[in-house]
């Protein structure tokens, strides 16, 4: 059951041709897509995916970069669509200080707000972090405090004490084609020891396609190429940890179903 758990169908470079990305995608042997938001202009046509696609999920949220656009955004707008039956997740949100497009803090209001409606609503946040590993710690060490959410942390490239707290905290971690990369090695010693029921892979797709796929655009059929790697530094086999990662999304975002 390989479930590819963060791609963006609607981004330049699918969105084009974005029937047959899914066909050859189904091809390889995955079985299901959410697809993510990072802005709200997006919601509806990323809704609109997921209704005509029985095998596509929506996403609703605000990505870091895009904050300060959105610094006015209530908990009602998400509250609200959040409701859509296609609709399983909140995010992307969190922090991005590599790049700082948005005001820091305005990024950490609009971070706590997405964690409100994900303790609300029950639907798992998907955490996008870089180089804010202590103030998204901080955060949501200080919000689990006050009641407990799902969360996980997409695309994950954090330290391994970063990703040991974590866990501590009850978050999946989703693995992206990064892990592939050459220069990944500390990434692959997390990606070998992290739980069984704690990992998820995904593309991030059109982003970041894994080996042997490098400087293509990347396609959510490339998490096939992704779960075989993570597989082999787990010791197991790439439909095993299809399976175990199939069943972790489903746990974890437990409105979708097929």
């Amino acid at each position: 059951m390989l479930i590819d758990s963060h791609c963006h169908l609607n981004y330049k470079g699918l969105v084009e041709d974005q029937r047959q990305v899914l066909v050859r995608a189904r091809e390889s042997g995955v079985r299901g897509f959410l697809n993510i938001s990072t802005r709200r202009s997006e919601w509806e046509a990323i809704v609109a995916t997921a209704e005509r696609e029985n095998d596509v999920w929506a996403s609703i949220g605000i990505h870091p970069h895009e904050a300060d656009a959105h610094a006015d955004l209530g908990e009602a707008a998400l509250l609200d669509a959040s409701a859509h039956p296609r609709v399983i997740g909140i995010g992307e949100t969190g922090l991005d200080y590599y790049y700082d497009h948005s005001d820091r803090q305005v990024q950490q209001d609009l971070f706590r707000v997405h964690i409100r409606v994900a303790r609300e609503t029950g639907l798992p946040i998907i955490i996008h972090t870089r180089d804010a590993e202590d103030d998204t710690a901080r955060i949501i060490e200080e919000e689990m405090g006050k009641g407990a959410f799902p969360a996980l942390i997409h695309c994950f490239t954090a330290s391994a004490a970063f990703g040991a707290r974590m866990l501590e905290l009850g978050l999946t971690i989703s693995l992206s084609g990064i892990v592939t990369f050459k220069n990944a090695k500390d990434l692959q010693a997390v990606a070998a020891n992290l739980p069984d029921d704690r990992i998820l892979v995904e593309t991030d797709a059109p982003f970041l396609a894994p080996i042997p796929h490098r400087g293509r655009t990347c396609e959510p059929a490339y998490v096939a190429d992704t779960c075989a790697f993570v597989a082999a530094l787990r010791g197991t086999t790439k439909e095993a940890l299809a399976d175990v990662t199939g069943a972790n999304f489903f746990k974890l975002f437990s409105k979708a179903s097929l």
